[in-house]
């Protein structure tokens, strides 16, 4: 299917039916295979072709990863069994101690987390620095450095860098360029024709996106993705089966819900702009985001995470969350749900005070991720 369309892709690409000749993807839940002999067995172990076990290789899991690969564009897929997974896996099969590793302070709080608490425990340095400062990632490079991990735009504010421009500065000094790409998701961005090596995703999110399961992925080069298979078959992040399948099922309809999660959220932030009790309105689909022109250039729509500041503090921001009512409390994204959460004290709540005040986690800061619902029924939520 080289030459069809995204939709097309995310509909038909992966699957392939068993024997049994089903039209919809089948969900392989078993742990381990049975061979024809003991020769064949052999045989499987010693040149990893064919299953073997589901540690390694699972066919519902294969899909999905060939499906993924696919709309982004990926030489190869390794799918984990949560976003957190597919990072942690990126950083411990390109780095080893001793080696460094650029990354944007602008990211999911959990990855800050794990930069500034555990990776750091294995020898490896991290430096930190501000996603859309281009001379910042040159400037920090040094002769061990193997990595830049970004994601862009980021959660919650949406700053954005521009992908090509970093890429070229990573080869340039054969660094690879790790991207998440888990709030666009490929239906929105693709990284790779941009000069990334490799796209991360928490498929947690819009991939499957309906918050029903986790689940994780790394793609790109297949030199690379090989490597990093090889440390996910031997420390066991391993995709369940179900879970492949309903990420799998979520891509079908991906192009169809992005395009109706970013056609709300400029609605959305548009309104939030025109009230007075908002300070501020980050969203990088308005002309007023200083990373708008970037964001068009580089992406086929802006996503439906839209944040924004209210007037006053955490009070404020807890009386305005605690006021929805359809809206639902919860820190997950990607949802066909609208969710709502202060990210100060749920996804961001591990960040020092100077790490909030670094990366403008403010107490006053509001993240949406808006639904599939009617966007007039979200603005009728959220007016006070």
């Amino acid at each position: 299917m080289k030459d069809s369309s995204f939709k097309t892709k995310s509909v038909r690409e992966g699957h392939q039916s068993s024997n049994e000749q089903e039209h919809s993807a089948a969900i392989f839940l078993t742990s381990s295979y049975c061979f024809d002999s003991a020769e064949q067995a052999a045989e499987r172990f010693e040149t990893n072709q064919g299953n073997v076990y589901s540690r390694f290789t699972n066919p519902t899991v294969s899909s999905f990863q060939d499906k993924l690969a696919a709309l982004e564009g990926a030489e190869k897929c390794q799918a984990t069994a949560s976003g957190m997974s597919a990072i942690f896996a990126t950083i411990m099969t390109i780095l080893k101690p001793g080696e460094h590793m650029v990354a944007s302070r602008c990211m999911f709080g959990t990855t800050i987390v794990l930069l500034n608490s555990i990776i750091e425990k294995f020898g490896i340095k991290v430096t930190f620095v501000d996603l859309p400062d281009l001379d910042g990632w040159k400037n920090s490079i040094q002769n061990n450095t193997k990595l830049f991990l970004l994601e862009t735009p980021s959660n919650p504010l949406g700053e954005v860098v521009e992908i090509k421009k970093l890429a070229a500065i990573s080869k340039q000094n054969d660094i690879v360029l790790a991207v998440d790409n888990c709030v666009m998701s490929p239906a929105l961005q693709r990284p790779l024709s941009l000069g990334a090596d490799l796209v991360i995703h928490s498929a947690t999110k819009y991939i499957d996106g309906q918050g029903r399961c986790l689940a994780g992925a790394v793609a790109g080069k297949a030199s690379i993705i090989d490597e990093i298979s090889l440390f996910t078959r031997s420390t066991g992040p391993t995709l369940s089966a179900f879970n492949a399948w309903v990420v799998l099922k979520g891509l079908e309809t991906l192009s169809l819900r992005m395009k109706a999660h970013s056609e709300s959220a400029l609605k959305l932030a548009l309104w939030l702009e025109s009230q007075t009790f908002v300070e501020k309105v980050h969203y990088v689909g308005l002309e007023s985001h200083p990373h708008h022109k970037i964001a068009k250039d580089q992406q086929t729509g802006f996503g439906g995470i839209v944040s924004f500041e209210v007037k006053g503090g955490r009070k404020e921001a807890f009386k305005l969350i605690n006021n929805t009512q359809m809206i639902s409390i919860t820190a997950n994204l990607g949802d066909a749900k609208t969710t709502i959460t202060h990210p100060s004290t749920t996804t961001h709540v591990r960040l020092t005070k100077e790490e909030k005040q670094q990366t403008h986690i403010s107490e006053n800061l509001v993240r949406i991720s808006v639904g599939l619902e009617n966007v007039e029924d979200i603005i009728d939520d959220l007016n006070p």
